[in-house]
């Protein structure tokens, strides 16, 4: 399994701030499987996968990592 972390208006369109999705699953995936909102706020999003930047979309997620899915963020 795989966690997802949501965080600010990325929890909104998910309406969870975390859950378990199978491993081998991609973010573009997720995003197709998740509706049209969270597809949206995914498109413009950061993710990092323990702790490291993410940038393949469409690569399997590994087994066991925590994401982070960290949408952009406004104000200074």
């Amino acid at each position: 399994m795989i966690t997802i972390r949501y965080f600010a208006g990325a929890r909104a369109a998910a309406g969870v701030s975390e859950e378990q999705v199978p491993a081998g699953c991609s973010i573009e995936q997720l995003g197709k499987e998740r509706g049209e909102t969270l597809q949206r706020v995914l498109l413009s999003a950061s993710f990092l996968v323990d702790g490291l930047a993410w940038h393949d979309r469409s690569a399997p997620l590994p087994a066991g990592a925590t994401v982070d899915v960290l949408p952009p963020f406004a104000g200074g």
